[in-house]
């Protein structure tokens, strides 16, 4: 690579979204799938630099210092196991994924809110068990009703999801882009069919 690629990958802000690496943990899991761990190059590189993480795959495009030159990683490995949280936060892209983002009253994907299925009005809680993910027009349908005055059904009841599902469910949702560097550890651990 000549110097016109160093200048305009750093002066092209884009540039810098282009060459995230993949962190795995040290049992060569992703950290997470959905979203997918992902760093951008400069933190790969820096975690080479501080010896934290070993490279498992690179892109043809390099970086340099005055004295260094390296590739930028795609796929990284910690060199210390990161152990995953069993707890799964109670947030709206995990309620969204629990529910595999569908409507659970009519089934639609698209613009999704969330509703209280016990409304807040008539002391339902916001938690994993009392809301789900609804698109507008059954959200606006159901308002502050109960299931049974809405003549509305819910298609699986709501619950705290244990954080092995919503790994698994997150394999379900890949994101836009899969280097095709990434695609042998996104999938290594996923169930062979017989």
């Amino acid at each position: 690579m000549d110097g016109d690629f160093r200048t305009e990958f750093t002066r092209d802000p884009s540039a810098l979204r282009r060459h995230p690496a993949l962190v795995l943990n040290a049992d060569y899991r992703p950290l997470s799938y959905y979203p997918l761990s992902l760093w951008p190059w400069q933190d790969a590189i820096k975690a080479v630099w501080l010896d934290r993480v070993s490279i498992v795959a690179e892109y043809d495009d390099v970086v340099r210092s005055p004295s260094t030159r390296i590739k930028i990683p795609s796929v990284v490995v910690l060199k210390d196991y990161v152990k995953p949280q069993k707890r799964v936060a109670f947030t709206r892209f995990n309620l969204f994924l629990r529910d595999e983002f569908r409507c659970q009253y009519c089934g639609a994907k698209g613009d999704l809110t969330f509703d209280h299925v016990v409304p807040r009005a008539r002391g339902g809680l916001t938690s994993w068990e009392n809301v789900v993910a609804a698109c507008s027009p059954c959200n606006l349908r159901k308002g502050s009703k109960s299931l049974s005055q809405a003549n509305m059904h819910l298609r699986k009841p709501p619950r705290a999801p244990m954080s092995e599902e919503m790994r698994n469910l997150g394999r379900k949702f890949p994101p836009n882009h899969l280097h095709e560097s990434w695609l042998d550890f996104l999938y290594w651990d996923a169930e062979l069919d017989a």
